[in-house]
């Protein structure tokens, strides 16, 4: 079980180990039927068959079915940033391009493999609500946060707000990359992915090297 969405998603947070695996149940159930119905036909009460829960159940962690959404993409950012760190842990600080490429790697690995990830990934692809409005601005922070965190203590950078706007253009730009490659091809569209990755390469050579 991964770790437990931060209480802003649930109106409870687990407590037992038990009500922890039921939560656990009920995202992995709304991932499932994200991926066969889309965001628009899913519902509270099917999450809950899924889950082979009570409806109340779901109920006691979520007010609505955005509430469950947001907590999905918590967890999806939580598992990337665990995949992240395991992998560039043996590479060594200097090879930042390889350091990069994992970040992309992971990415693009789990937009295939993923049950949910393809609609919600971190959450700012569900199309609920205005801009102004959207939580999924929240969360794209949380990403930059995360990911600059991750790449300055990997690349012994300092990570103030010169990198963290860096990180910021870089997040933006993959994402706006990596949604083209996904929309032309299911499984993403090779060529598009190495530009995208060329795209990062070169724009992050003038502070890594």
């Amino acid at each position: 079980m991964g770790p437990v969405p931060p209480t802003n998603s649930l109106r409870r947070a687990p407590v037992q180990q038990r009500s922890a695996d039921r939560l656990a149940r009920i995202l992995d159930a709304c991932a499932q039927l994200l991926d066969e119905t889309g965001y628009e036909q899913l519902s509270t009460r099917a999450v809950a068959a899924r889950a082979g829960v009570p409806i109340g159940s779901v109920y006691r962690f979520f007010g609505n079915k955005r509430a469950m959404a947001d907590a999905l993409a918590q967890r999806n950012l939580d598992h990337y940033a665990e995949r992240i760190s395991g992998r560039i842990a043996a590479m060594p600080g200097e090879d930042w391009r390889g350091t990069i490429d994992a970040v992309l790697d992971e990415y693009v690995a789990m937009k295939r493999t993923v049950p949910g990830f393809r609609l919600v990934d971190f959450g700012v692809q569900i199309p609920v609500g205005g801009r102004a409005d959207d939580p999924g601005a929240e969360i794209d922070y949380r990403v930059t946060d995360r990911l600059t965190d991750l790449l300055s203590g990997h690349l012994g950078r300092t990570p103030d707000a010169a990198l963290r706007r860096t990180v910021l253009v870089a997040v933006e730009a993959a994402d706006a990359l990596l949604q083209l490659a996904f929309r032309v091809s299911p499984s993403g569209d090779p060529d598009l992915i190495t530009e995208t990755r060329a795209v990062l390469h070169a724009y992050l050579a003038r502070i890594f090297d």
